[in-house]
Formats: structure tokens, sequence, C-alpha cells
């Protein structure tokens, strides 16, 4: 597979012209890369007008994704998750609807939250069952049906995260088919799974019916930091397409980054030659291995969750383990430690970490404590409680106060509770627990 943008400036680093252009450095080297890193000249094309070498490289990813289009995104899927919204809303607004909202899982990302407050988007929420962290909202077909069997006006689109953060995933196919029913549109945060379509079994959004979904190529793909996707599926509405790329240019930088472009136009030709198979057979490695340790959970081929409780250990406890070992992980609270693994890893360091698991002393289980969310009552938008005046407090002098923004950093970047939702006692509860000792109230 060709990479058009790569090759363009290799080009013009090899005619070292003078660069009486941005950026600064001139190409000259800092770190090693300057020379690479350039801006739109005459030829290099533009992200949010493509029509030359991006045009291309994008076009190459939607045959390897099989998509309708596929758009770049040099601030990963941040970016993506907020065109989205744009879309859906512009579309209901087109068909009539002058007051949309969105029905979305509640283990939504931070990026989805500021979203709906840029974009003026309300939210009814699907929550998690009881038995669930806050970090994940299995979705299922059923609780789906109920829900659009009960409200009185269509959502402008149904949103769902999958794969969360611990790794599961819903049945995108069967909520899909429940999206096309009520005719609305899904759409998908599909951020940690960019590599679900070149599985042995495709189980990439896309493929399972989505209307749209973003991917960040970063996380699970060998593309620098920033780089993302958005798909747009072949039945999706011809509206989601025309509009993508200035969707994107609303909430996006006019200078994006051409280390990154390069970085996802080479990702193009690393997935066209050979990719299937040596994902296949790491995937293979990793199951085989991660099924001898029965605290190790592997609801996606590529990401291990540790339920560090069951054998001894709190999360940030065996994280410092790992560190003195060498290992270092994606994300770890008080009961759950995170590893992401890639074919990058090799089946050498599948093997590295087993050991060093294997070596590690078993305790005693500590007990966990079950923390379920009472539904918080809303008390103003999402996007009122985010441009009111706001103050920090302790968490357990915030009872009956509005929530103006969360403070969660990333990972995980999903809160417990919502920008005007009413703080209450089970939010107090779980911030506790996970050691979330302050918030930002509306004054």
């Amino acid at each position: 597979m060709d990479t058009p943008i790569c090759d363009f400036v290799n080009n013009y680093i090899k005619e070292n012209s003078l660069r009486l252009h941005m950026p600064g450095h001139k190409g000259k080297e800092l770190l090693g890369f300057e020379k690479y890193d350039i801006t739109e000249v005459r030829g290099a094309d533009c992200l949010y007008t493509a029509e030359g070498i991006i045009k291309k490289s994008e076009e190459n990813a939607a045959r390897l994704f099989g998509s309708s289009a596929t758009f770049y995104s040099c601030e990963g899927s941040s970016l993506t998750v907020r065109a989205m919204l744009y879309l859906v809303k512009a579309y209901a607004i087109s068909r009539g609807d002058e007051s949309p909202y969105v029905l979305s899982g509640r283990n939504a990302h931070s990026s989805f939250v500021s979203g709906c407050a840029l974009n003026d988007l309300e939210v009814k929420w699907l929550y998690p069952d009881e038995s669930e962290s806050y970090l994940s909202c299995r979705v299922t077909a059923e609780k789906l049906e109920k829900a659009l069997g009960s409200v009185d006006k269509a959502p402008a689109c149904v949103y769902i995260t999958s794969p969360d953060y611990l790794g599961n995933m819903c049945d995108i196919s069967a909520l899909s088919g429940v999206c096309e029913k009520y005719g609305v549109p899904l759409v998908v945060d599909n951020a940690h799974g960019a590599y679900l379509k070149f599985l042995e079994k495709d189980l990439h959004p896309i493929s399972l019916g989505a209307a749209m979904c973003a991917d960040s190529a970063h996380k699970t793909l060998p593309a620098l930091t920033g780089a993302g996707y958005l798909h747009i599926s072949k039945g999706a509405p011809e509206f989601f397409k025309e509009n993508a790329r200035l969707a994107l240019s609303l909430f996006g930088s006019t200078s994006p980054s051409y280390l990154i472009l390069q970085s996802l136009d080479t990702v193009n030709k690393y997935i066209a030659e050979g990719y299937e198979k040596r994902l296949k057979d790491f995937a293979f490695a990793l199951e085989k291995s991660a099924k001898k340790f029965p605290f190790i959970k592997q609801n996606e081929p590529l990401k291990l969750t540790l339920d560090t409780c069951k054998i001894g250990y709190r999360g940030g406890d065996f994280a410092k383990i790992l560190e003195k070992k060498g290992i270092v992980c994606e994300f770890f609270d008080r009961d759950t430690l995170v590893l992401m693994l890639t074919p990058e890893n090799g089946e050498d360091g599948i093997k590295r970490l087993f050991e060093i698991l294997g070596e590690i002393e078993i305790k005693a289980p500590l007990a966990k404590e079950a923390h379920t969310i009472a539904p918080p009552r809303r008390i103003m938008s999402i996007r009122e409680a985010l441009f009111s005046p706001r103050e920090q407090v302790k968490t357990e002098n915030a009872l009956g106060r509005a929530l103006a923004c969360a403070n969660i950093s990333c990972p995980p970047a999903v809160s417990p509770i919502v920008g005007g939702e009413e703080i209450n006692q089970s939010v107090i509860d779980l911030c506790a627990y996970y050691g979330i000792d302050t918030l930002f109230v509306v004054k």
C-alpha cells in the first residue's frame, strides 16, 4: 500500500529548501525528527479541506477498515467524539428536531461530557448494573430496547463505549439491530479497539452496524500519540460523511501535526503488510498464557484486567511491585490493574510479563466494597454547569451541591458524576473509596 503523505515529506526533505514557513525550528534537529515536521506548504494538502495526499491516505484507511469514509484526527478520539456529537445534533436539527438529546451509557469518557457541553446536548443515561464498576456499563440489547421503547421522543443517537477501560465489550451487532428498529444511529467510542477490525473474527463497530465510531490509532496500533480516526459506515446517513471535515475543524487545531499524519499514513502500510497474521499469533499466545492466572480477566484480546484484591493487593501496591520489576501498567485503581499489550510487545514481552507475575507472592484476598451509585438528580444542564462560576471543595463537604465539572485525570477520564448533577451520598462514598478528595462545584 502506498504512503502518499510520507512520500511527499521525504521528497520535500531531499529538496533541502530554505524553510521560510512554520514551524520555527526550520527542520534543524533538536530532538531528531524536526525535518519531518512540516506545515501546510504547497502540495502538502490541508487536513480539514483535504483534496490531495491526505485524502488519498484517508481513502487507503477507509479501504482497510471497510468504512464509507475515514477521516484522520491529530488529537485522538477526544476530537472525534466531539465531532460525532456535532454531527448527530446537526443531523437531528436538519430533520426538524429542535431539541435533540443523546442516549448514552453512563461510563462515557470526559471528552463525551465536554462535547455535550460544547454542542449544547443533553443526555439521558443508561446506568450500569449494581455489580459493575463505574468504569463499565454493559448495555445489552434488552436494556436498550426497554429504554428506546419507553421514551416519548427518539434520541439523536445511542452512544456506547466499547471496549471500556476494563476491557468489557458490548454486543454491537445486537445493539445496532435495536437502533435500526427505532431508526436511531448507533455511535461508538471505540478508542481502545482500532485493532478489532483485524482479528480473525472481525469485531470492529463499523463492521457490526455502527453508523460512526471513534478509534484511537495510538492506543492499540503502532501510531504516535494523538493519532485517531473518525469512521463512517456505508449505511450511515450521507449527512455525516458530507459534514465530517467541518465537524472536526470546529474542535481541532488549525495546525494539525504532520508527524501524526505521517504516522497514520505509515500505519496503513503496516496493516496491509501482514498485520492480521501477526495479531492472530500474538493474541493466541497472550490468551494461552493469561488462562493460567485465575485473577486475570481477558474480556478483550489485547487487554488484561487484574483483580489484584483476589490475590491480596490493592491495585496501586501491585503496580509498584511491577514497576520495580520493570513493568509499567496502563491504569490502576484501588481494586484493579490494567495491562494493555500489542504485537509490538512480542512473544518475548508476553514471556517476561508472565514470568514476573508468576514470581509474585499470592496473599489472602482483600475485601472489595460494592458501590452502587444512586442516579443523581439533574439541577442544571451540562453546559450551564461548565460555564458557571465554580469552587473546589472537599468531597465530604459537597453533599447537595451541583457538580460544575469533573476533575478526573486520564486514565481513566470517567467520572461517577457529571456536571449539573446534584452530589448525593452514594457519589461521595464512591469518590472516597477511590481517593477522589475534592470536587469542583457550582458556586
